[in-house]
Protein backbone atom coordinates (compact mmCIF):
# COMPACT_ATOMS: atom_id res chain seq x y z
CA UNK A 1 0.00 0.00 0.00
CA UNK A 2 1.36 3.45 -1.13
CA UNK A 3 -0.12 6.75 0.04
CA UNK A 4 -1.42 7.36 -3.96
CA UNK A 5 -4.32 8.92 -4.34
CA UNK A 6 -6.25 8.25 -7.44
CA UNK A 7 -9.03 10.56 -9.34
CA UNK A 8 -11.54 9.62 -12.15
CA UNK A 9 -14.18 11.49 -13.60
CA UNK A 10 -16.83 9.02 -14.23
CA UNK A 11 -19.80 10.01 -16.87
CA UNK A 12 -22.18 7.28 -18.35
CA UNK A 13 -19.48 4.41 -18.17
CA UNK A 14 -21.11 1.33 -17.03
CA UNK A 15 -19.74 0.17 -19.88
CA UNK A 16 -16.30 0.60 -19.31
CA UNK A 17 -15.65 1.67 -15.45
CA UNK A 18 -15.70 -2.69 -14.89
CA UNK A 19 -12.15 -2.91 -16.30
CA UNK A 20 -10.68 0.61 -15.09
CA UNK A 21 -11.04 -0.81 -11.43
CA UNK A 22 -10.14 -4.07 -12.07
CA UNK A 23 -6.67 -2.18 -13.42
CA UNK A 24 -6.59 -0.41 -10.43
CA UNK A 25 -7.13 -3.37 -8.29
CA UNK A 26 -4.41 -5.32 -9.79
CA UNK A 27 -1.37 -2.69 -9.25
CA UNK A 28 1.86 -4.04 -7.85
CA UNK A 29 1.46 -1.13 -5.73
CA UNK A 30 -2.07 -0.36 -4.75
CA UNK A 31 -3.00 3.32 -4.16
CA UNK A 32 -4.44 3.78 -0.66
CA UNK A 33 -7.47 5.37 -2.30
CA UNK A 34 -9.61 5.66 -5.13
CA UNK A 35 -12.32 8.61 -5.89
CA UNK A 36 -14.94 8.35 -8.61
CA UNK A 37 -16.50 11.59 -9.31
CA UNK A 38 -20.05 10.36 -10.64
CA UNK A 39 -20.89 13.60 -12.87
CA UNK A 40 -24.81 13.57 -14.07
CA UNK A 41 -24.60 10.05 -14.96
CA UNK A 42 -28.09 8.26 -16.12
CA UNK A 43 -27.20 4.76 -17.01
CA UNK A 44 -26.79 2.95 -13.75
CA UNK A 45 -22.91 3.57 -13.23
CA UNK A 46 -22.87 4.17 -9.91
CA UNK A 47 -24.74 0.72 -9.21
CA UNK A 48 -22.09 -1.34 -11.59
CA UNK A 49 -19.53 0.29 -9.57
CA UNK A 50 -21.04 -0.93 -5.93
CA UNK A 51 -21.37 -4.65 -7.47
CA UNK A 52 -17.36 -4.63 -8.01
CA UNK A 53 -15.43 -7.14 -5.96
CA UNK A 54 -13.83 -5.08 -3.53
CA UNK A 55 -10.21 -3.71 -4.33
CA UNK A 56 -6.66 -3.05 -2.03
CA UNK A 57 -8.01 0.34 -1.83
CA UNK A 58 -10.24 2.51 -0.33
CA UNK A 59 -13.26 3.37 -2.80
CA UNK A 60 -14.80 6.50 -2.74
CA UNK A 61 -17.97 7.50 -5.02
CA UNK A 62 -18.74 11.07 -4.94
CA UNK A 63 -22.09 11.88 -7.07
CA UNK A 64 -22.61 15.15 -8.51
CA UNK A 65 -25.00 17.15 -10.38
CA UNK A 66 -23.21 19.03 -12.60
CA UNK A 67 -25.30 22.29 -14.38
CA UNK A 68 -24.70 24.01 -17.77
CA UNK A 69 -21.13 24.84 -18.43
CA UNK A 70 -19.77 22.89 -15.65
CA UNK A 71 -21.35 19.85 -16.95
CA UNK A 72 -17.70 19.28 -18.57
CA UNK A 73 -14.86 16.47 -18.38
CA UNK A 74 -12.54 19.21 -17.04
CA UNK A 75 -14.79 20.47 -14.32
CA UNK A 76 -15.15 17.33 -13.35
CA UNK A 77 -11.64 16.27 -13.06
CA UNK A 78 -10.71 19.45 -10.82
CA UNK A 79 -13.72 18.55 -8.47
CA UNK A 80 -12.63 14.87 -8.26
CA UNK A 81 -8.62 15.89 -7.43
CA UNK A 82 -10.21 18.44 -5.40
CA UNK A 83 -11.92 16.03 -3.61
CA UNK A 84 -8.70 13.35 -3.37
CA UNK A 85 -6.60 16.03 -1.91
CA UNK A 86 -8.65 16.75 0.87
CA UNK A 87 -7.73 13.30 2.08
CA UNK A 88 -5.55 12.81 4.69
CA UNK A 89 -2.37 12.62 3.95
CA UNK A 90 1.05 14.03 2.37
CA UNK A 91 1.67 11.03 -0.85
CA UNK A 92 0.80 11.92 -4.69
CA UNK A 93 -2.13 12.31 -6.64
CA UNK A 94 -3.09 10.63 -9.43
CA UNK A 95 -5.88 10.79 -12.58
CA UNK A 96 -6.81 8.96 -15.18
CA UNK A 97 -9.88 8.27 -17.32
CA UNK A 98 -12.77 6.06 -16.77
CA UNK A 99 -12.83 4.52 -20.20
CA UNK A 100 -8.84 3.89 -19.51
CA UNK A 101 -7.22 0.92 -18.01
CA UNK A 102 -3.78 1.01 -16.78
CA UNK A 103 -1.16 -1.27 -16.36
CA UNK A 104 -0.19 -2.73 -13.32
CA UNK A 105 2.73 -0.99 -12.76
CA UNK A 106 0.98 2.34 -13.47
CA UNK A 107 1.26 3.52 -9.45
CA UNK A 108 4.65 2.36 -9.12
CA UNK A 109 6.22 3.84 -12.30
CA UNK A 110 4.81 7.16 -11.31
CA UNK A 111 5.92 7.04 -7.61
CA UNK A 112 9.32 5.83 -8.76
CA UNK A 113 9.22 8.92 -10.89
CA UNK A 114 8.43 11.10 -8.77
CA UNK A 115 11.03 9.43 -5.95
CA UNK A 116 13.48 10.49 -8.59
CA UNK A 117 12.92 13.71 -8.26
CA UNK A 118 10.07 14.45 -10.15
CA UNK A 119 7.07 16.98 -8.87
CA UNK A 120 4.61 15.81 -11.46
CA UNK A 121 4.37 12.85 -13.97
CA UNK A 122 2.56 12.61 -17.39
CA UNK A 123 1.90 9.24 -19.42
CA UNK A 124 0.91 8.82 -22.70
CA UNK A 125 -2.66 7.75 -23.81
CA UNK A 126 -2.76 4.55 -26.33
CA UNK A 127 -5.99 3.59 -28.48
CA UNK A 128 -7.18 0.29 -27.60
CA UNK A 129 -5.46 -1.97 -30.45
CA UNK A 130 -8.57 -3.55 -30.94
CA UNK A 131 -11.13 -0.09 -31.66
CA UNK A 132 -8.52 1.09 -33.48
CA UNK A 133 -9.05 -1.46 -35.94
CA UNK A 134 -12.68 0.49 -36.30
CA UNK A 135 -10.64 3.90 -36.94
CA UNK A 136 -9.99 4.61 -40.59
CA UNK A 137 -6.54 4.18 -41.99
CA UNK A 138 -6.28 8.03 -42.85
CA UNK A 139 -6.56 8.76 -39.68
CA UNK A 140 -4.00 6.54 -37.92
CA UNK A 141 -1.31 8.14 -40.60
CA UNK A 142 -2.63 11.83 -40.12
CA UNK A 143 -1.91 10.81 -36.37
CA UNK A 144 1.48 9.31 -36.61
CA UNK A 145 2.58 12.37 -39.09
CA UNK A 146 1.40 14.90 -36.52
CA UNK A 147 2.88 12.81 -33.49
CA UNK A 148 6.20 12.30 -35.62
CA UNK A 149 6.45 16.06 -36.35
CA UNK A 150 5.63 17.16 -32.78
CA UNK A 151 8.43 14.75 -31.81
CA UNK A 152 11.15 16.70 -33.72
CA UNK A 153 10.10 19.92 -32.85
CA UNK A 154 10.59 18.29 -29.09
CA UNK A 155 13.66 16.95 -29.69
CA UNK A 156 14.70 20.40 -31.13
CA UNK A 157 13.54 21.71 -27.83
CA UNK A 158 15.57 19.25 -26.07
CA UNK A 159 18.55 20.14 -27.44
CA UNK A 160 18.43 23.95 -27.08
CA UNK A 161 17.03 23.59 -23.46
CA UNK A 162 18.37 20.45 -22.44
CA UNK A 163 16.07 19.59 -18.77
CA UNK A 164 17.47 17.74 -16.52
CA UNK A 165 14.01 17.25 -15.20
CA UNK A 166 12.75 15.95 -18.47
CA UNK A 167 15.80 14.09 -19.95
CA UNK A 168 15.64 12.72 -23.78
CA UNK A 169 14.05 10.76 -24.80
CA UNK A 170 10.60 11.91 -23.80
CA UNK A 171 6.93 12.85 -25.10
CA UNK A 172 4.80 15.90 -25.43
CA UNK A 173 1.20 14.33 -24.12
CA UNK A 174 -0.24 16.55 -20.84
CA UNK A 175 -2.83 14.23 -20.92
CA UNK A 176 -5.15 13.53 -17.93
CA UNK A 177 -5.67 9.89 -18.82
CA UNK A 178 -2.36 9.76 -16.79
CA UNK A 179 -0.79 12.67 -14.86
CA UNK A 180 1.08 12.29 -10.94
CA UNK A 181 1.62 15.00 -8.80
CA UNK A 182 2.68 15.32 -4.97
CA UNK A 183 -0.34 16.52 -2.82
CA UNK A 184 1.35 19.01 -1.94
CA UNK A 185 2.53 21.15 -5.30
CA UNK A 186 -1.32 20.46 -6.38
CA UNK A 187 -2.54 22.67 -3.38
CA UNK A 188 0.31 25.14 -3.53
CA UNK A 189 -1.07 26.31 -7.37
CA UNK A 190 -4.41 25.95 -6.74
CA UNK A 191 -5.59 22.73 -8.41
CA UNK A 192 -7.13 21.78 -11.93
CA UNK A 193 -8.39 25.02 -13.62
CA UNK A 194 -11.90 24.99 -14.10
CA UNK A 195 -11.74 24.61 -17.67
CA UNK A 196 -14.20 22.50 -19.68
CA UNK A 197 -11.75 20.85 -21.60
CA UNK A 198 -7.73 21.12 -21.93
CA UNK A 199 -7.84 20.73 -17.98
CA UNK A 200 -4.97 18.74 -18.02
CA UNK A 201 -2.79 21.06 -20.35
CA UNK A 202 -3.64 23.91 -18.25
CA UNK A 203 -2.70 22.28 -14.77
CA UNK A 204 1.13 21.83 -16.41
CA UNK A 205 1.13 24.88 -18.14
CA UNK A 206 -0.24 26.23 -14.36
CA UNK A 207 3.20 23.91 -12.86
CA UNK A 208 5.30 25.03 -15.98
CA UNK A 209 4.89 28.45 -14.46
CA UNK A 210 6.42 27.88 -10.81
CA UNK A 211 9.16 25.95 -12.26
CA UNK A 212 7.84 22.88 -11.55
CA UNK A 213 10.11 19.63 -12.05
CA UNK A 214 7.73 17.90 -15.04
CA UNK A 215 8.65 14.40 -16.16
CA UNK A 216 7.30 13.40 -19.65
CA UNK A 217 7.67 9.70 -18.76
CA UNK A 218 8.41 7.68 -22.25
CA UNK A 219 7.73 4.14 -20.56
CA UNK A 220 4.54 5.38 -19.00
CA UNK A 221 1.24 4.69 -20.83
CA UNK A 222 -2.15 3.84 -20.20
CA UNK A 223 -4.54 2.42 -22.40
CA UNK A 224 -7.94 4.42 -23.45
CA UNK A 225 -11.26 3.55 -25.81
CA UNK A 226 -11.23 4.54 -29.41
CA UNK A 227 -14.90 5.35 -29.50
CA UNK A 228 -16.43 8.18 -31.55
CA UNK A 229 -18.82 8.49 -29.25
CA UNK A 230 -17.61 9.92 -26.46
CA UNK A 231 -18.39 11.64 -23.05
CA UNK A 232 -16.54 15.08 -22.87
CA UNK A 233 -17.24 17.55 -25.81
CA UNK A 234 -13.97 18.61 -27.37
CA UNK A 235 -12.20 15.55 -25.84
CA UNK A 236 -10.57 12.13 -28.59
CA UNK A 237 -13.65 10.67 -29.62
CA UNK A 238 -14.69 14.37 -31.17
CA UNK A 239 -11.60 14.75 -32.74
CA UNK A 240 -11.85 11.25 -34.26
CA UNK A 241 -15.34 11.66 -35.22
CA UNK A 242 -14.85 14.83 -36.98
CA UNK A 243 -11.80 14.01 -38.70
CA UNK A 244 -13.39 11.02 -40.38
CA UNK A 245 -15.19 13.11 -42.19
CA UNK A 246 -12.89 15.80 -42.93
CA UNK A 247 -9.47 16.14 -42.23
CA UNK A 248 -8.97 19.41 -40.05
CA UNK A 249 -7.64 22.43 -41.66
CA UNK A 250 -4.75 22.62 -38.86
CA UNK A 251 -3.15 19.94 -36.96
CA UNK A 252 -2.62 20.63 -33.01
CA UNK A 253 -3.12 24.56 -31.64
CA UNK A 254 0.01 24.01 -29.73
CA UNK A 255 2.60 22.71 -32.25
CA UNK A 256 4.21 25.64 -34.23
CA UNK A 257 5.44 26.09 -37.54
CA UNK A 258 9.64 24.88 -37.73
CA UNK A 259 11.42 28.11 -37.67
CA UNK A 260 8.42 29.49 -35.99
CA UNK A 261 8.94 27.49 -33.21
CA UNK A 262 12.94 27.33 -33.74
CA UNK A 263 13.14 31.26 -33.10
CA UNK A 264 11.05 30.71 -30.12
CA UNK A 265 13.42 28.34 -28.29
CA UNK A 266 16.32 30.44 -29.08
CA UNK A 267 14.59 33.54 -27.47
CA UNK A 268 13.47 31.32 -24.78
CA UNK A 269 17.48 30.58 -24.26
CA UNK A 270 18.68 33.91 -24.49
CA UNK A 271 15.92 34.80 -21.59
CA UNK A 272 16.92 32.07 -19.60
CA UNK A 273 20.75 33.29 -19.28
CA UNK A 274 19.33 37.21 -19.06
CA UNK A 275 17.19 35.99 -16.17
CA UNK A 276 20.55 34.09 -14.07
CA UNK A 277 22.72 36.63 -15.10
CA UNK A 278 20.85 40.46 -16.08
CA UNK A 279 22.97 43.35 -16.58
CA UNK A 280 21.54 46.43 -17.85
CA UNK A 281 23.39 45.87 -21.11
CA UNK A 282 22.13 42.68 -21.75
CA UNK A 283 18.71 43.41 -20.99
CA UNK A 284 18.57 46.36 -22.94
CA UNK A 285 20.18 44.69 -26.12
CA UNK A 286 17.16 41.88 -25.55
CA UNK A 287 14.21 44.26 -24.81
CA UNK A 288 15.21 45.51 -28.67
CA UNK A 289 15.71 42.19 -29.54
CA UNK A 290 11.90 41.28 -28.69
CA UNK A 291 10.53 44.83 -29.57
CA UNK A 292 9.00 45.09 -26.26
CA UNK A 293 9.51 48.02 -23.30
CA UNK A 294 12.36 47.30 -21.08
CA UNK A 295 10.38 48.06 -18.26
CA UNK A 296 7.95 45.10 -18.62
CA UNK A 297 11.08 42.82 -19.30
CA UNK A 298 13.01 43.94 -15.90
CA UNK A 299 9.50 43.24 -14.68
CA UNK A 300 9.57 39.87 -16.02
CA UNK A 301 13.14 39.20 -14.98
CA UNK A 302 12.30 40.11 -11.47
CA UNK A 303 10.00 37.38 -10.37
CA UNK A 304 10.74 34.54 -8.28
CA UNK A 305 10.14 31.87 -11.14
CA UNK A 306 11.31 31.84 -14.68
CA UNK A 307 8.57 29.71 -16.11
CA UNK A 308 6.22 32.82 -14.63
CA UNK A 309 8.81 35.64 -16.53
CA UNK A 310 8.84 33.84 -19.88
CA UNK A 311 5.43 33.46 -20.01
CA UNK A 312 5.23 37.68 -19.36
CA UNK A 313 7.61 37.81 -22.24
CA UNK A 314 5.49 35.88 -24.66
CA UNK A 315 2.41 37.85 -23.73
CA UNK A 316 4.31 41.27 -24.03
CA UNK A 317 5.79 40.10 -27.84
CA UNK A 318 3.95 40.00 -31.04
CA UNK A 319 7.04 38.37 -32.29
CA UNK A 320 6.51 35.55 -30.66
CA UNK A 321 2.32 35.35 -31.42
CA UNK A 322 1.15 32.20 -32.12
CA UNK A 323 0.81 30.63 -35.18
CA UNK A 324 -0.16 27.26 -36.35
CA UNK A 325 0.46 24.64 -39.09
CA UNK A 326 -2.35 23.37 -41.68
CA UNK A 327 -1.94 19.98 -42.76
CA UNK A 328 -1.32 20.81 -46.05
CA UNK A 329 1.64 22.00 -44.90
CA UNK A 330 3.22 19.52 -42.74
CA UNK A 331 5.15 17.20 -44.86
CA UNK A 332 7.27 20.80 -45.86
CA UNK A 333 7.22 21.62 -41.83
CA UNK A 334 8.79 18.33 -41.03
CA UNK A 335 11.38 18.57 -43.87
CA UNK A 336 12.77 22.03 -42.29
CA UNK A 337 12.41 20.69 -38.72
CA UNK A 338 14.67 17.59 -39.75
CA UNK A 339 17.20 20.17 -41.45
CA UNK A 340 17.16 22.35 -38.01
CA UNK A 341 17.42 19.42 -35.57
CA UNK A 342 20.65 17.61 -38.45
CA UNK A 343 22.15 21.16 -38.06
CA UNK A 344 22.03 21.23 -34.75
CA UNK A 345 23.46 17.65 -33.80
CA UNK A 346 26.13 18.30 -36.09
CA UNK A 347 27.13 21.13 -33.94
CA UNK A 348 26.90 19.09 -30.75
CA UNK A 349 29.21 16.49 -32.54
CA UNK A 350 31.97 18.94 -33.43
CA UNK A 351 31.43 20.63 -29.97
CA UNK A 352 32.11 17.28 -28.39
CA UNK A 353 34.52 16.48 -30.66
CA UNK A 354 36.60 19.69 -29.50
CA UNK A 355 36.09 19.24 -26.09
CA UNK A 356 37.97 15.71 -26.23
CA UNK A 357 40.52 16.71 -28.33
Amino acid sequence: MSDAVIAIPVRDEAKRIGGCLAALARQSTPARHVVLLLNNCTDGTAEVIRKQPPGPHQLHIVERRLEGSSASAGVARSLAMDYAASLPGEGVLLSTDADAEVPENWVEANLRAIEEGADAVCGQAVIDPIEALLIPSHLHEDDAREVAYGRLLDEIESILLPDSADPWPRHREDSGASIAITTSLFRSVGGVPLLASGEDRALIARLRSIDARVRHHPHIRVVVSGRIEGRAPGGMADTIRRRMVQQDEFIDEFIEPAWRAFHRLKMKRRFTVLWRHSTEPRLQRFARLMAIDPNVLAGALAGPYLGQGWSQIERATPLLSPRRVRFADLTRETQIALEIRRSLMNRVRYSDELTAA
